[in-house]
């Protein structure tokens, strides 16, 4: 009898698979001239199987992970409660893109994709917004606010999703030579620190 421990674990590496083959096939050919099809048969599935885990291949290559609730929301409440909510925020933000660094050739390969297809960037827009929208929920469920009418969450979630997203930028564009830790520490003490002037050159 297959247990639920082993039926997850066949999930997570069909879905792995199937982001893989996407990848792949969308390196060697452009997304757009790359099928459901191709990429399920690359992944050793069938088609139906495709869409158990991804609604497009867009989908499949920009969120790997899948469309499931984000796992951003649960590592800030696991954060230690006497840390201010930006430490704390900071903290679950290290957690995340060190899932990204463990695989960072695939993680490299993707961010060149998007960078190259523009048709990409209303996907990429939304999946951007869903993200701020988790931050922000996570933030208020932590402050005990209401993340439709308070600012705090609301301004927060927006602030980290920006900060993550340049962090992400200039990864890419050092191609992996600086960690992806210290990228987004420099990004987020730039704004506790109110965005000052560059120092200018002496």
């Amino acid at each position: 009898m297959t247990g639920p421990g082993l039926r997850a674990r066949k999930k997570q590496d069909t879905r792995a698979a199937l982001a893989a083959a996407t990848l792949e096939l969308a390196a060697e050919h452009g997304l757009a001239a790359v099928t459901v099809e191709q990429i399920a048969a690359r992944a050793g599935v069938s088609y139906r199987t495709f869409f158990n885990y991804f609604s497009g291949k867009e989908e499949a290559l920009l969120r790997p992970g899948g469309a499931g609730p984000g796992t951003f929301g649960p590592r800030l409440l696991g954060q230690d409660p006497a840390l201010p909510v930006l430490a704390a925020a900071r903290a679950a933000l290290h957690e995340e893109l060190a899932v990204l660094e463990s695989d960072r050739a695939a993680w490299q390969l993707r961010l060149t994709l998007i960078a190259d297809d523009e048709a990409l960037l209303p996907r990429l827009v939304e999946l951007g917004a869903t993200g701020e929208r988790e931050m922000t929920a996570a933030v208020a469920a932590r402050t005990g606010q209401d993340a439709e009418r308070d600012l705090y969450p609301a301004l927060v979630g927006a602030v980290l999703g920006c900060a993550v997203r340049v962090t992400l930028a200039r990864w890419h564009r050092l191609e992996g030579r600086a960690p992806l830790p210290r990228l987004l520490d420099e990004a987020l003490d730039a704004l506790a620190a109110g965005l000052p002037d560059p120092a200018s050159p002496s």
